[in-house]
């Protein structure tokens, strides 16, 4: 089995020295970069937009993973690809054709993922999960960061697991929301494939040496 990868939150960097974190990000062990895009209206914060995505892109070398919290995903998902996105995730919540939308996100050369809120079942996948890339299970409410995790997730990694297999599909599990090292093991062993860190990395002293710490309990 693959090592669980390991995707610094780009909302906990220091927006007045981006290029500086990102280039670290660059540099550190993690796989990818996780990208939020907040609209203020499907959750109650507003991260940034297009050109602060164009920025990252530019510097970024490695996958970059667009996660969108926002009301009609659909408008903008050839945008999204154009500003260099390689996986985009849109809300399960906000989306009333999800399989189409998965549809246009693939016919755009991109993974296609779908972000769950805490209090939506994973059932609801049940029709989708073959022509999904990858599922963001949410483990805090979607909106603010450095929140506390929420421990039903372990339970929801199981039972997402067991529909995937059950599915035969190749979907990629990843776990958003106040992960650490006192939980990143046991997420990677209920069987999770990606974990998002925000405030845990770019609240550190080290931030190199956090991730290089996370890949260690995870390899």
């Amino acid at each position: 089995m693959s090592a669980t990868l390991v995707a610094p939150s780009i909302l906990a960097a220091d927006f007045a020295n981006l290029q500086r974190d990102i280039e670290m990000v660059n540099k550190s062990e993690a796989d990818w970069f996780h990208i939020d895009i907040m609209d203020g209206v499907f959750v109650p914060n507003i991260s940034f937009g297009m050109p602060v995505l164009k920025a990252i892109s530019k510097h970024a070398n490695k996958t970059i993973d667009v996660h969108l919290m926002i009301v009609d995903p659909d408008r903008y998902i050839k945008t999204f690809a154009d500003l260099g996105s390689n996986v985009l995730t849109v809300h399960y919540e906000a989306c009333t054709h999800l399989h189409r939308t998965l549809q246009a996100i693939k016919a755009e050369g991109m993974q296609a993922g779908v972000a769950l809120n805490p209090h939506t079942n994973i059932s609801v996948l049940e029709d989708t999960i073959q022509d999904i890339d990858l599922v963001c299970l949410m483990s805090v409410n979607p909106g603010f960061g450095g929140q506390s995790f929420i421990e039903n997730t372990y339970n929801k990694v199981k039972a997402l697991k067991e529909l995937i297999n059950k599915k035969g599909a190749t979907t990629k599990i990843e776990i958003d929301g106040g992960v650490t090292n006192k939980n990143a093991k046991q997420l990677a062993d209920a069987g999770a494939d990606v974990l998002v860190a925000g405030s845990y990395v770019f609240g550190s002293e080290n931030p190199p040496k956090t991730i290089a710490n996370l890949k260690n309990l995870l390899s």
